[in-house]
């Protein structure tokens, strides 16, 4: 199952094999028991290889437990380390993976691959300095000091033009063809739809209320990832938004995929033109510490500049974190809360505007993941918490709600009901970088009993540009592993 990239069934079959590998139980800690009876010579490798299962499956907290086990169990194996490293580095904790990176070099000195990625890291904490230092020196955000009237449209551009405060359904159509056809709308423009979107989402909310009349429907998608050309076949299955058909696009519009660009300007573009029909929720990948590694951060300097992408996090940070429809369906990224009974009035007084801190509801939100069974348990990623049936029963009873639906998660059939029935996963990317082989999802909700109807469809092509294109070199060449 490994060699074969089949990491879900590795993962499982790993399992077993480190369960059969452990000794048992003699009330040490576990990890500690195991580096000291177990009998299998290969059980390092197991927890390591199980490490680079999770990574795969963004699982980055479980990845760093295992890698840690595997450094426990043999601590002069250059490959726990390695793995460690690669999930510090993909939580965005560049001092920690830089101490893993210089162990790695210690005990394999010859190897280039180490010593390159004991450079990139060196590089990415010195960046990271770098940045902070120039941070401090800022006052402005770049809303307030881009000059866009004095911006030239080259003279043999002939794409599709942008009037601010006028946006189209036409003018959205054909922004998308210009864009299937691989050319980029003229910088000005692009900066125009950018400024004029965080103008229109400082009049939004934490919490937004949608409402569906009894007689139409809405359409809730998952994560898209920069998949520009899956994003035109939802539209083309089900048709673009307008004000009889209205969407819900539920965060991770960005990164991984190499054509994020294009996905958040015509998202952008298309709630212009319908505000009260076109909705975006934050995700965790609206934030600037994935972008960094994920990828958006490289497209957008790569296909026009900084300041555009400075422009980008303003208006993330003014995304709302969630939406209620027709006060029965709470429809949030990553999930629900490390604690009981937190209400919609709770959330709705959460400071949406700003980078998502260590913990809190905010960062929970965007987060967080659904487990089987009962109860709370740390989260697999390392951020967020992993929440139980109950947990979701709690915050429905407690406000009066139907049900939940969240994204977060890359599922085979682009979605999965959960916690009795009472939880819904929505993914929206197929075929998941290239390589998960997993069908994309929509749901449609009726406005008069919001029962949910799936809709699952594969993947379509798209031009010659492999996923994490623009991430940060050393990601990319982790992740490629």
């Amino acid at each position: 199952y490994f060699q074969e990239g089949k990491y879900a069934k590795a993962l499982a079959s790993y399992s077993i094999a480190i369960e059969l590998s452990e000794p048992e139980d003699d009330g040490l800690d576990s990890l500690d028991g195991v580096a000291a009876k177990a009998t299998n010579p290969n059980v390092h490798v197991y927890y390591a290889n199980r490490a680079f299962c999770h990574i795969k499956m963004e699982n980055f907290g479980s990845a760093l437990v295992d890698a840690s086990a595997a450094i426990r169990v043999k601590e002069d194996w250059p490959k726990g380390w390695y793995r460690r490293g690669t999930a510090h580095m993909a939580l965005n904790r560049p001092k920690d993976a830089l101490r893993d990176f210089m162990q790695l070099c210690k005990l394999a000195p010859n190897d280039k691959d180490a010593r390159d990625k004991l450079k990139q890291c060196q590089k990415q904490v010195n960046a990271d300095k770098f940045a902070k230092a120039i941070g401090c020196e800022k006052t402005k955000p770049a809303s307030q000091t881009v000059d866009v009237a004095h911006m030239d449209v080259d003279a043999t551009y002939s794409g599709p033009v942008y009037q601010s405060g006028a946006c189209t359904a036409e003018f959205c159509q054909a922004l998308m063809q210009h864009q299937k056809e691989e050319k980029t709308i003229a910088k000005k423009y692009a900066y125009q739809i950018v400024l004029d979107m965080i103008e229109m989402l400082k009049g939004a909310s934490t919490l937004v209320d949608i409402e569906v009349p009894d007689a139409g429907e809405v359409t809730v998608c998952g994560d898209v990832h920069g998949q520009f050309y899956d994003l035109l076949n939802i539209f083309s299955m089900n048709g673009v938004p307008s004000q009889d058909n209205p969407y819900l696009f539920n965060g991770d519009f960005v990164d991984r995929g190499s054509f994020s660009v294009e996905v958040i300007l015509t998202l952008f573009a298309w709630k212009l033109a319908f505000p009260q029909h076109l909705h975006l929720a934050r995700g965790n990948h609206e934030t600037r510490n994935m972008n960094k590694l994920y990828g958006f951060e490289g497209e957008v300097t790569k296909k026009y500049d900084e300041e555009l992408y400075q422009l980008f996090c303003e208006a993330f940070c003014l995304l709302p974190l969630c939406h209620v429809i027709n006060n029965q369906v709470f429809v949030v990224h990553g999930g629900l809360f490390s604690k009981d009974d937190v209400t919609l009035d709770d959330i709705r007084k959460v400071n949406r505007e700003q980078e998502p801190p260590d913990e809190g509801l905010m960062t929970e939100m965007l987060w967080s993941d659904p487990q089987p069974g009962r109860g709370r348990q740390p989260s697999k990623r390392g951020v967020g918490v992993a929440f139980g049936q109950d947990v979701t029963e709690n915050f429905l009873k407690v406000n009066n709600l139907k049900m939940v639906i969240r994204s977060h998660e890359m599922k085979e059939e682009g979605y999965e009901i959960e916690h009795g029935g009472r939880l819904v996963t929505v993914f929206s990317a197929p075929n998941y970088c290239d390589q998960m082989g997993n069908k994309g999802a929509f749901i449609r909700l009726d406005g008069k009993t919001m029962t949910p109807k799936y809709k699952s469809f594969s993947n379509v092509p798209h031009p010659n540009v492999r996923p994490m294109q623009y991430a940060n070199p050393m990601l990319g060449q982790l992740f490629g592993m």
